[in-house]
């Protein structure tokens, strides 16, 4: 008759093979595509979710030229595009945005209010939010939404907004501190 074995040797093996498993499939889809996001519950039905801009982690390219010196956060309008730029005006982090239907004039500004999470012009609820200009009444500030959701702008209803990726919105608002400059560039 074969010895049998006891009862924590097969545990051990299966938990053993059960985690290489579960590591091998999570190596295998980190390599695949990404999801994103869908629009928030209950968005209008003419309203369509738009795909959210993938975080970039790759090495920064360099903030556009003539966005200022020292310790910034450069938002560029044209390229949809943050740069936070430290004090030796090195990137150290770059991300694709998605603005509201108003955006602010090129020029220098400063972060002016740090708001750690409320509701968004457009009904979304927003977290890290960072206000640094005014335009058409409306207040100007870098967030993203708390489900990750890129909504599309509210029809006929202007939004001041400049979404981020949830996890860059994190990152932005450990950079932009009270006062940190924004440079905004063409």
């Amino acid at each position: 008759m074969p010895a049998r074995l006891p009862s924590w040797v097969w545990v051990t093996g299966l938990t053993v093979g059960a985690t290489v498993a579960v590591t091998a499939l999570a190596v295998q889809a980190d390599k695949g595509a990404h999801p994103t996001a869908a629009a928030r519950p209950g968005a209008s039905a003419s309203a369509s979710a738009h795909p959210a801009p993938a975080p970039t982690r790759t090495a920064p390219p360099a903030p556009p030229a003539a966005s200022g010196t020292g310790r910034r956060i450069v938002y560029s309008l044209g390229q949809k595009r943050i740069w936070l730029v430290d004090a030796e005006g090195k990137a150290t982090g770059t991300f694709a945005v998605w603005p509201g239907t108003v955006s602010p004039d090129v020029g220098t500004y400063a972060v002016s209010l740090r708001v750690d999470a409320r509701e968004g012009s457009d009904g979304v609820a927003i977290e890290h939010v960072l206000y640094f200009a005014n335009k058409s009444g409306l207040s100007i500030a870098f967030s993203n939404a708390v489900d990750g959701s890129s909504p599309p702008p509210a029809v006929g209803k202007q939004t001041s907004g400049i979404r981020l990726h949830k996890a860059d919105g994190a990152q932005l608002w450990a950079f932009g501190t009270a006062k940190t400059p924004v440079a905004v560039v063409d």
